[in-house]
């Protein structure tokens, strides 16, 4: 998703306008593989601090220990890690930007200290890996668009770069959203491996509430995003109510209704579905705006 999503940002929105980017489809290929590598490396290393919870939420899906050892696990975090970071120092020179190296150091630790100690912290580690998913969207503006900046395009830069940082709101939100989803689900081994999530602070059913509530934002968000910029987009409109509008309020009612572990594993499966779909928006970008 996270490949797909940087694809679709390249050639989808950037490249049929004509604006003047910095990455060449080796360079945004190169992007895109650094950015698969750090979270992949992130994977890993919540798996192996995860064995304990998953053993008991779910044993079937165990891979460490099964599968694969944790000497291993450890060896592809690193291998990883060092591709996707110094793929990160050789394009932040590329681009004439050294500075945005600092930024694949900063997402691999974040997610090492994620994994290690902040998933354990009441609603922060929820908070950290939406913001990590929002900033997989981020770098590729920054990438493509800032080395690139003149009088001349700037009006221009900035206002796919909004679009850009529109997306990543949506993503921060939806996975915000999930996460907490995810934490309701998993309460009986996140409580015996010593977690601090908001479901074990609070409840289940006060939690169930706020996700509830929290599940209206991007809902309201976006139909007031339909009615006030899509509205003379047919196209456009039918797409999001259909495909994002529709989704949403089924999720808000499956939350409300949500009594088992089964349907907090739905709700979170159908907020995946909704990432995905308001991925797949950015080809519309060429009705929306070019109407």
């Amino acid at each position: 998703m996270i490949a797909l999503t940087q694809l679709l940002i390249k050639y989808a929105l950037l490249e049929p306008f004509g604006v003047q980017t910095a990455l060449d489809d080796f360079g945004i290929a190169l992007l895109i593989l650094a950015t698969m590598c750090i979270a992949a490396a992130g994977n890993i290393i919540n798996d192996i601090y995860d064995v304990e919870t998953d053993f008991i939420n779910k044993p079937e899906k165990l891979i460490i220990g099964n599968q694969i050892s944790e000497k291993t696990a450890y060896n592809l975090f690193i291998a990883f890690n060092l591709v996707g970071v110094g793929i990160g120092f050789y394009l932040s020179h590329v681009v004439g930007k050294s500075a945005f190296f600092s930024l694949f150091v900063i997402i691999s630790a974040l997610l090492y200290v994620y994994a290690s100690y902040l998933k354990r912290i009441l609603i922060i580690g929820n908070l950290i890996i939406s913001v990590l998913v929002a900033l997989s969207i981020i770098i590729v503006g920054m990438f493509e668009l800032l080395p690139n900046i003149t009088s001349l395009n700037q009006a221009t830069h900035f206002t796919f770069f909004k679009i850009i940082l529109d997306y990543a709101l949506f993503a921060f939100a939806i996975n915000l959203l999930r996460e907490i989803a995810k934490d309701i689900e998993d309460i009986d081994g996140d409580y015996k491996a010593g977690m601090y999530t908001l479901p074990i602070a609070i409840g289940r059913e006060r939690s169930k509430h706020i996700l509830f509530v929290l599940s209206l934002i991007p809902l309201l968000a976006i139909s007031f995003y339909i009615i006030n910029s899509l509205y003379r987009n047919q196209i456009a409109v039918g797409y999001f109510l259909i495909f994002i509008i529709a989704p949403l309020f089924y999720s808000s009612i499956k939350i409300y209704m949500a009594k088992t572990k089964k349907d907090y594993h739905m709700i979170s499966s159908l907020f995946k579905l909704v990432m995905l779909f308001g991925i797949l928006s950015l080809l519309l970008y060429k009705y929306i705006l070019l109407p």
